[in-house]
């Protein structure tokens, strides 16, 4: 299956994430935390296709995805 290179980088950065910050403190930051990541993406977005690169939009994606399990499970657990 093709998808499951990305399910698993999405849970590399998932458990990076988890270790290297502590729970989300509310559903403001994690809103926040995702909008961080969406802005990091189309930052790239806007610069030519000359200019930036599939790798680190592929990166931001796997970010987003990232913070947006990470909202889920710590909706769960702690907000």
């Amino acid at each position: 299956m093709k998808y499951e290179t990305y399910f698993e980088a999405i849970a590399q950065e998932l458990e990076f994430a988890t270790n290297k910050f502590p729970p989300l403190n509310s559903t403001h930051e994690g809103y926040a935390v995702i909008c961080e990541e969406l802005d990091e993406l189309w930052d790239l977005i806007k610069m030519s296709k000359l200019s930036r690169s599939n790798a680190d939009m592929e990166s931001e994606c796997i970010q987003i995805a990232a913070m947006a399990i990470r909202f889920m499970d710590d909706l769960k657990a702690h907000i």
